[in-house]
């Protein structure tokens, strides 16, 4: 896939009553080249984390999905969005294997404020996420992008959502062969069993949603302890198994 291209075509187009930020205003060529980089070093990632739409202190200042521009310069405003999920993407090992995107690549709403994207701007940003889609496994954060997508979904991190975000994602990467390294795996069960600790309720009903034994799907469980659930969930490794017995 052409990079430029694709992000030229994306700011020659009109996606509703959306604020496109790679045409209009005077960093509109900055963005251009930042996603362009973005893409370009992302090229071989095999998982698409597909968000709902750009944000008003996210992508539609930094040009990228997911990103701020405090954390790409140091200055400017911050995203707890971007926050939670660049974080994640951290702990996880997963920075390099992901590509970030939004069903809506634009920006719904004004300089001061995000709203929801109308069906025709879901219609208009969805070629997009489908061309960057191809040859990958995609994950949907929030229900929009599930709907949207017809793929995976994981808890969006937004109000309270981090620590369900943080647990389904590390399950749902799992089912990735690339990623399936016994390193990263013991990690990933470290992170669920953090997860399991702080939280205040109990942990099924906390989490509320596992990886179920059809691929690329989800469904309710209230009980992730047993050991043909975590089998299921590829966490039946000996060093995964040591950890997770010293926690229950």
């Amino acid at each position: 896939m052409d990079t430029a291209v694709l992000v030229d075509e994306l700011a020659g187009s009109r996606i509703g009553e959306t604020f496109n930020q790679y045409a209009e205003g005077e960093r509109a060529g900055l963005l251009r080249e930042r996603l362009v980089a973005y893409l370009s070093e992302r090229a071989g990632a095999p998982l698409l984390l597909v968000g709902e739409a750009a944000g008003y202190r996210g992508a539609r200042v930094s040009g990228l999905p997911f990103t701020s521009e405090r954390q790409l310069t140091g200055d400017g405003p911050a995203e707890a969005t971007a926050t939670i999920v660049q974080r994640t993407l951290d702990e996880l090992g997963l920075q390099d294997e992901v590509l970030l995107w939004n069903v809506v690549p634009t920006h719904p709403g004004t300089a001061r404020s995000n709203r929801a994207p109308t069906r025709a701007e879901i219609e208009g940003g969805l070629p997009f996420a489908r061309r960057l889609a191809r040859g990958r496994r995609v994950i949907a954060v929030g229900r929009l992008a599930e709907s949207a997508l017809d793929s995976p979904y994981v808890r969006h991190p937004a109000h309270g959502g981090a620590t369900a975000f943080a647990h389904m994602l590390a399950l749902a990467t799992l089912a990735t062969p690339s990623v399936q390294m016994v390193d990263r795996q013991f990690n990933v069960a470290r992170i669920v069993v953090e997860t399991r600790r702080r939280c205040r309720r109990p942990y099924g009903n906390c989490v509320g949603d596992r990886i179920n034994p059809v691929p690329n799907t989800f469904s309710h469980c209230t009980d992730t302890r047993s050991s043909d659930r975590r089998q299921r969930l590829g966490l039946a490794h000996p060093r995964i198994d040591a950890n997770y017995r010293s926690t229950i």
